[in-house]
């Protein structure tokens, strides 16, 4: 992402939790490369439906692989980040709604229990389950098996949070100043 001006430094943004850009999220440079992480997905998607109209298996099945390539990218030892950023951009032209409504359901975790990890474990769970009640699965239902399997996905790389929250040691949220 250097390319990018994101990490003109050549720090590697996964040192604070070994993981990708969005995960100390206090930081400038990660709230960056977690908007790159979403935008990058976003429009991908949009070229994949542009390039290839018509059913949206394909746009997807690029989802699915977008998520899975960031979450376990070979150049870092199959270490990358958890796709929550990634999901959101990936599945924004097929389930709109959806993901509106989930991250109004995000937030109110987030602001009830101050558990970032905790509002995008709830949110990525029942972001399928919303799909299919909204039908919003941009007419293909196979895309409802794509976002399901990427949930879980999502959901299994966020162990090490969940063990967090269930000893009682997961970080708060707190706004900072400056």
């Amino acid at each position: 992402m250097r390319w990018l001006g994101v990490a003109p430094d050549c720090v590697d943004v996964r040192v604070a939790e070994g993981d990708s850009p969005a995960s100390p999220a206090g930081r400038t440079r990660t709230k960056l490369a977690g908007s790159a992480d979403t935008g990058s997905k976003a429009a991908a998607m949009a070229l994949t439906r542009a390039f290839f109209p018509g059913p949206n298996v394909l746009t997807g099945v690029a989802a699915l692989f977008a998520i899975v390539g960031h979450m376990f990218p070979v150049w870092l030892k199959f270490r990358g980040g958890k796709g929550v950023a990634t999901a959101l951009g990936s599945f924004a032209l097929l389930a709109p709604a959806s993901l509106l409504v989930t991250a109004g359901i995000f937030v109110a975790v987030v602001a009830a229990f101050r558990r970032v990890s905790l509002g995008s474990i709830v949110a990525v769970a029942l972001f399928p389950g919303l799909a299919w009640l909204l039908h919003d699965y941009a007419d293909a239902p196979q895309v409802l098996g794509f976002m399901a399997i990427a949930s879980l996905l999502i959901i299994a790389r966020h162990h090490q949070n969940i063990r967090r929250l269930l000893a009682g040691t997961e970080p708060r949220f707190q706004w900072r100043r400056g």
